[in-house]
């Protein structure tokens, strides 16, 4: 079946004109999964599906890592989490301290915020594509730590409490650059990242500065302003992500649903 589209931003983001008896179906699967990992976020518009019909569409993916999860700073709708969002205003990927990071997530939007909550995206892929060759052969060549402290390095005033939580995360050493089944290749940086191993500190964190303003300058990014109805999607592996600032007692929720992770960043 073809799909019928419209590019989001010259770089990253693809909007799919379809149905939610399709989506659900499968009959489009592999085509989204292609163009998923070739343009970085999926959207579908005015798509409305339920908590149980996006689970469904997901499975025709692949294995999901997690179900319906509700992503909110209302501690009634979740009174686990809602405290330790606030890295997601940060540019990051998801997961990257584990060996094999997630695949992806999909999002649709429950309670808007009036103002605000607008989430960006960047292409890692195409930042790390359009850099000199001989810068791209040097990064291929680092490792950097990443590390759960690091996430939270903008929260104002942690209690001591948050940095021993914090602090039982172990560090993780990955490389700089993931190598995919594919062939291409993506920066895998964010705020996580907090040094790069065999230089020392400020040489390290210069190189890291550098790269993130880089790589989300605007031709890599796309910023979605969301609508009820939607659905977006997009590819944890070579896009990093952040919602825009907004007033944290609006209620704002929206649900996610994340795909498993399938390569290690230490793939080839």
């Amino acid at each position: 079946m073809t799909l019928i589209t419209k590019d989001l931003a010259p770089r990253i983001g693809t909007q799919v004109m379809t149905d939610a008896q399709t989506l659900v179906s499968g009959k489009v699967s592999a085509e989204i999964r292609t163009l998923l990992h070739q343009r970085g976020v999926v959207l579908f518009r005015d798509i409305h599906l339920t908590d149980e019909q996006q689970v469904e569409f997901a499975r025709t993916l692949g294995e999901i890592d997690q179900g319906i999860y509700k992503v909110t700073f209302d501690r009634k709708e979740n009174p686990q989490h809602a405290g330790i969002l606030n890295p997601t205003h940060s540019w990051h990927i998801d997961r990257v301290d584990c060996d094999v990071p997630t695949l992806g997530s999909i999002l649709s939007p429950r309670v808007l915020s009036p103002i605000g909550g607008q989430t960006e995206f960047a292409s890692t892929y195409a930042a790390y594509e359009d850099l000199p060759q001989d810068e791209r052969e040097f990064l291929d060549t680092l490792r950097i730590i990443h590390t759960i402290e690091a996430s939270f390095r903008e929260v104002q005033n942690p209690t001591e409490e948050e940095i021993e939580f914090w602090r039982r995360f172990q560090p993780k050493a990955q490389p700089m650059v993931w190598r995919h089944r594919s062939g291409r290749k993506s920066l895998a940086i964010g705020i996580s990242a907090c040094k790069v191993v065999g230089m020392d500190d400020e040489a390290g964190a210069a190189l890291l500065d550098r790269l993130m303003k880089w790589s989300t300058q605007p031709q890599y990014v796309y910023r979605h302003e969301w609508r009820m109805g939607d659905m977006l999607m997009w590819d944890n592996t070579g896009t990093m992500h952040r919602v825009l600032s907004f007033d944290h007692s609006c209620g704002r929720r929206l649900h996610r649903t994340t795909l498993k992770g399938v390569e290690s960043l230490s793939l080839a």
